[in-house]
């Protein structure tokens, strides 16, 4: 995997993000890509939109994967999201058998890939995941930092 694969892949989650306005959630996108790098799932936060908690990025875009591919093991896949994943999500991440999390932004309140917690990399559990965190960090942080000022004003 190439960095210059994951800018490309964020740039998608970014664009995945940005379709969170509509619904006054905030803003985190993600993708799963398959081992070909053609995008299988995607997802933006839904959780104002549905009344749902568990409707982050990261679960949507997990879901429609597994529904693309019909399998929940989604091994081969690279889960690309704007945010670092909190608890939850990791474990969906892990529960998918995801073997591979490229994040954006960092969480430091909520973080479970390596901010906060270390979720995806424990190795007291039964799957891991490897992580690279930080990719085009500042474009995830401005897009957050954007929709929570606009909320104060």
């Amino acid at each position: 995997m190439h960095r210059s694969e994951h800018l490309d892949w964020m740039r998608r989650a970014l664009a995945e993000a940005r379709l969170a306005s509509d619904s006054a959630d905030v803003p985190v996108g993600a993708i799963v890509v398959d081992a070909t790098g053609s995008v299988i799932g995607r997802g933006h936060n839904e959780r104002e939109l549905r009344h749902d908690p568990t409707a982050h990025a990261e679960v949507l875009a997990i879901r429609e994967a597994a529904a693309t591919t019909q399998d929940w093991q989604l091994p081969g896949c690279t889960l690309v999201v704007t945010l670092e994943p909190c608890v939850m999500c990791a474990g969906a991440i892990l529960a998918a058998r995801i073997p591979t999390v490229v994040f954006g932004a960092w969480d430091e309140k909520a973080g479970a890939a390596g901010s906060v917690y270390d979720v995806l990399r424990d190795r007291r559990l039964n799957h891991r995941a490897e992580v690279f965190g930080g990719v085009d960090a500042e474009a995830s942080a401005a897009l957050l930092l954007d929709f929570f000022q606009a909320r104060r004003t």
